[in-house]
């Protein structure tokens, strides 16, 4: 077994991240538009509409993030044990469990959307605005599951390059559409729903040529798809999936928690922390490269069984992915009041966001050892123990907000933070058991 340098695996984790990192980052990007395009309308309940409508979808479509996770894991390992036969079967496997739970979501739109609308109270102006939009962009759902799976398999397969194409591609279309629906056709909110719906499925159609080309070049023979069909392969990759969706409801409830709250405090605190959620989201895509490097090696390395390398990707990664959180963080220090100011023209907005801009420039240092060992335990496919340390995690989070409440919006952006933190320590004190099994 070849025992490989420290620059060497900084080397190899750096030249699979960054096609990751730009990728991650245009998906934000492409929100920040839709936040820019909003907010300069008229008043605050737009960007509040686009924002709970968001949101309501975000909540379900978080839900069956076990589509691109679940398959990273099962392809990396298949991929490390030399079978790309079997790594065809998990896309064909997920591909139609994503078709399937699409329609369903399109079927039960109707019922969603008052749940949705139920949980986040918000202004009747900002719920006209909601459902326009997430009358339409539901019907991107479909599309946009099957592109998980998608994203997931070429993640296994370390095609990071075309990880970075297929969503570069969707996310341009998705925000030159925003500025000809909304800017010049005058659609405001429908405009914006009506860009995400076209890309998603024109993303998903490319995606799927992506991941076929993919698999034939590490020698899949289109044999033994016939398994694909067999129930106990299912019923594994619904074990694995039913750990991840819950790990992934309870990683949800922070996130709703900021819309759903703040959105009962004001529409002004709501549009601020719309603003703000932009960048946390910039500064997450943007660290969940590193993360997304790590799933795949790591997945690569445990399907081979190399304990030792396991060892050195979570270390290098570690040391690489902290450097650059340190980085956003001056970034966001710097600059974040000229890029809240940017996004939005509206005096009371702008001011919301800055008031609270300094949440912000802590988060990526809180957050990134989560995001780094939850690519870890994606790789290795260890979501049980994913789920069990976000339980506590999240039960962590209500004891800080019930704590917290009197602060309102601080007290909101403290316990998130406090839920990111205790993610990644939880994790990292777990990892240890991993090694252990393939030493």
């Amino acid at each position: 077994m070849t025992n490989h340098s420290t620059s060497y695996w900084q080397k190899k984790i750096l030249g699979l991240s960054w096609p990751i990192i730009l990728a991650n980052l245009s998906v934000p990007l492409v929100g920040l538009v839709d936040v820019a395009v909003i907010g300069r309308l008229s008043d605050e309940t737009y960007l509040g509409g686009v924002a709970v409508g968001a949101a309501s979808l975000s909540a379900f479509y978080w839900l069956f993030g076990f589509l691109r996770m679940v398959p990273t894991g099962l392809v990396a390992q298949s991929y490390g044990a030399k079978d790309p036969d079997r790594a065809a079967v998990v896309f064909f496997r997920g591909s139609i469990l994503a078709l399937m739970l699409g329609a369903l979501v399109v079927l039960l739109s109707t019922p969603l959307y008052i749940l949705a609308n139920y949980m986040f109270d918000p202004s009747q102006d900002v719920s006209t605005h909601a459902y326009d939009y997430f009358s339409i962009r539901v019907f991107g759902a479909p599309a946009l599951l099957l592109t998980f799976v998608e994203l997931g398999v070429l993640l296994g397969l370390q095609k990071m390059r075309e990880v970075l194409y297929l969503t570069l591609i969707l996310n341009l279309i998705n925000a030159l559409l925003d500025i000809l629906f909304v800017v010049y056709f005058g659609w405001e909110v429908s405009g914006v729903a009506s860009g995400c719906v076209i890309s998603e499925w024109a993303g998903a159609f490319i995606g799927g040529l992506f991941v076929v080309r993919a698999m034939k070049n590490i020698g899949w023979t289109g044999q033994n798809n016939n398994k694909v069909k067999e129930i106990r392969e299912f019923l594994a990759f619904g074990r694995l999936s039913g750990n991840i969706i819950i790990r992934t409801f309870c990683v949800q409830i922070p996130f709703l928690g900021i819309t759903a709250i703040s959105a009962r405090i004001d529409d002004v605190v709501l549009a601020g922390n719309a603003v703000l959620m932009q960048f946390f989201y910039l500064m997450a895509h943007a660290l969940d490269g590193f993360a997304h490097s790590s799933e795949s090696l790591s997945g690569e390395a445990y399907g081979a069984g190399q304990a030792k390398h396991l060892n050195s990707i979570v270390r290098n990664s570690l040391i690489l992915a902290f450097v650059f959180a340190l980085l956003i963080s001056l970034i966001f220090a710097m600059l974040g009041e000229y890029m809240i100011e940017g996004l939005t023209t509206i005096p009371s907005v702008q001011n919301a966001g800055k008031e609270y801009l300094g949440w912000l420039v802590v988060m990526p240092l809180v957050s990134v050892l989560a995001f780094q060992f939850d690519g870890i335990f994606i790789g290795t496919t260890h979501l049980r123990e994913m789920r069990n340390n976000m339980l506590i995690s999240v039960l962590v989070y209500f004891g800080c907000l019930a704590i917290t409440l009197d602060m309102q919006n601080h007290g909101l952006w403290l316990s998130m933070s406090v839920f990111m933190a205790v993610r990644g320590i939880t994790l990292s004190m777990d990892y240890p058991k991993i090694v252990k099994k393939i030493e």
